[in-house]
């Protein structure tokens, strides 16, 4: 992002923020997604976030750190969202999926693929697989942002890795009979 953008964003320049919108909405919108399954969700969050990224721009010190400090503003929107409706400590039962291949034959697992796959996972264990394996938060973060203990992040990072590989194995190397 162009710091000079960002410095009129600082002096409240509609032009600038609308810059700023066109350059990351796309991004952040991805990042929300990660997070909500929810359209109205998404774009509920993605407004809050713009709101709070043009109304506290002035608390961002480091310029070019920009698109790190919005995306942190992403996350942080989807986690308030996702506290509202999810409760992290309940006792996570077995999901079911139908046994079906997504492909017709064998294919290399690709990172979209594994995206998508995370929509199988249950919000909770899904919400904690992107803070800790995407975002790259720690257990001890991710539980204060949440307001678990560390071992509800712990479990749940390990049945989010557990049901994927069973996902994995199930819908992509799953020989055609």
């Amino acid at each position: 992002m162009d710091i000079t953008i960002i410095q009129a964003c600082k002096k409240q320049q509609r032009e600038a923020q609308r810059l700023v919108y066109e350059k990351m909405a796309t991004k952040l919108y991805y990042v929300c997604k990660r997070y909500l399954k929810k359209e109205e969700e998404i774009e509920e969050v993605l407004a809050d976030t713009f709101f709070t990224i043009f109304t506290k721009i002035d608390q961002l010190k480091e310029l070019h750190a920009f698109e790190a400090w919005a995306k942190k503003i992403a996350v942080n929107h989807c986690l308030l969202q996702l506290r509202k409706n999810l409760n992290f400590n309940l006792y996570l039962e077995d999901m079911s999926y139908t046994n079906q291949p997504l492909a017709d034959e064998v294919t290399d697992l690709e990172e979209a693929d594994l995206m998508n796959l995370l929509n199988y996972l249950p919000e909770g264990c899904k919400t904690i697989f992107n803070l800790f394996v995407v975002e790259g938060y720690s257990h001890k973060e991710i539980a204060q942002q949440l307001q678990i203990s560390e071992g509800t992040s712990k479990s749940q990072l390990n049945v989010a890795k557990t049901k994927l590989k069973e996902l994995v194995t199930t819908f992509y190397y799953q020989k055609a009979r």
